[in-house]
């Protein structure tokens, strides 16, 4: 029997913690409570969204044969979805800020779970882009997944987590569009369903998978180390801010539009290839449906390890040279992406074309990564409250300019 004066404390936590309880160390191959829980909770719920979102876009030659769509009509869809996506993360954040991610995550998924399904009842132009605005809204999910994380890891391994959630999450865009077409020929082979049928039935099984993963995450999940995001503000007695009031912090700190704009032209290009470019091959270099989605399967599959490379090579720079190396690698690697997109616009053979398809997916996902490692050092008062999206999260070395006397609301984000 061992003395009293020699037994230790033992952590309830699996992975070592900080004094906050967040993880210091990411584990993706573990399950265990709370933390790698809420990771994988987190990303496949958002893969669920991701794979709703753009399990249109592949079947797009179909709908669009028999819904008698204008390239006009298509192109309005796709700033529609993209619309929708933006509109609900600015409600999203405050969402999180007030009930926390779990919460905030399961009923946007079960609220948008009915819209892609009732894409099967679509009939018109306007009806097939309203359904792609609501769904868009879906994405949303995105903001309370890198809230979540952000809650969880430490500093010091929060890029990493950030980009491996989400980088796995955005798969769900490759898969659907490797999986639909193989859904909708399944449909005409063995219920011997026509076109028109096929393609409806198709999208009740992607709503399906979402309502179960937010029930999933209602269920097992739990937003902070120690509990509940609701016990944990009234322990802390925070005030509860309104929707409004978390709302305008957000969008008057400037940091986070300067983010969101860096964003855009990582992930919104990315997004927009998604929308198109199974059509781009179909029509271009006359290739079937199916090959159609497994070459744009690679745009949204690439993100296993692209966007994750780029949270780690963020921190990794901050480490090595503080806010500024996380920006330096940022504008380099998104840099490299614009280049390749032109790149992409100007080769004219099918495999050629393939070839700088997949680097700019490489890029172009690593820039997403390495903003999302620069995200949780953008604000000390809000969390979600940003165009992206906020966290409290910080390694003091990183965040404070010397000349800003300590205040821990200026940031380095200067080049």
């Amino acid at each position: 029997m061992e003395p009293a004066g020699s037994l230790k404390l033992q952590s309830p936590f699996s992975l070592p913690v900080d004094s906050d309880n967040k993880a210091t160390e990411f584990r993706p191959l573990q399950i265990s409570a709370p933390h790698m829980r809420a990771f994988h909770l987190a990303w496949f719920s958002l893969f669920c969204c991701f794979f709703s979102t753009f399990s249109i876009p592949p079947l797009l030659p179909v709908i669009r044969d028999d819904l008698k769509l204008t390239e006009t009509d298509i192109g309005n869809a796709g700033i529609a979805s993209f619309v929708g996506s933006i509109f609900s993360r600015l409600a999203m954040g405050p969402a999180c800020d007030l009930m926390g991610p779990r919460i905030a995550s399961a009923a946007l998924s079960l609220t948008t779970a009915p819209i892609i399904m009732s894409a099967s009842l679509v009939t018109s132009p306007t009806s097939f882009i309203l359904i792609r605005f609501g769904v868009g809204f879906s994405l949303a999910n995105f903001v309370a997944n890198q809230f979540w994380m952000t809650s969880m890891f430490s500093p010091s391994v929060v890029g990493l987590a950030n980009g491996v959630s989400a980088g796995w999450a955005n798969m769900g865009a490759g898969a659907a569009q490797l999986v639909m077409p193989q859904i909708y020929y399944l449909l005409i082979s063995l219920l011997d369903l026509p076109s028109s049928t096929a393609w409806r039935v198709s999208f009740l099984i992607p709503g399906f998978f979402q309502a179960v993963t937010a029930i999933m995450v209602l269920a097992y999940g739990q937003d902070l180390p120690s509990g509940s995001y609701k016990d944990f503000r009234k322990a802390i007695r925070t005030p509860k801010d309104s929707f409004t009031d978390m709302l305008y912090n957000g969008l008057t700190n400037y940091r986070g539009w300067i983010l969101a704009l860096t964003y855009g032209y990582c992930f919104g290009s990315e997004l927009t290839t998604d929308n198109i470019i199974a059509q781009y091959f179909y029509d271009r270099f006359g290739v079937n449906l199916q090959v159609a989605g497994m070459i744009a399967a690679s745009v949204g599959l690439a993100n296993l390890f692209s966007r994750p490379m780029g949270g780690a090579l963020s921190d990794k720079m901050g480490r090595s040279f503080g806010m500024r190396g996380r920006l330096w690698g940022l504008w380099l690697v998104q840099t490299v992406a614009g280049l390749l997109c032109v790149l992409l616009g100007r080769v004219n053979s099918l495999w050629g074309s393939i070839a700088v398809l997949c680097m700019f997916s490489v890029f172009v996902q690593a820039a997403s990564g390495l903003t999302f490692g620069v995200v949780p050092f953008v604000s000390k008062r809000t969390e979600a409250s940003k165009l992206v999206t906020g966290s409290n999260s910080r390694d003091d070395g990183e965040w404070r300019d010397d000349r800003s006397g300590g205040d821990p609301d200026v940031i380095v984000l200067r080049l």
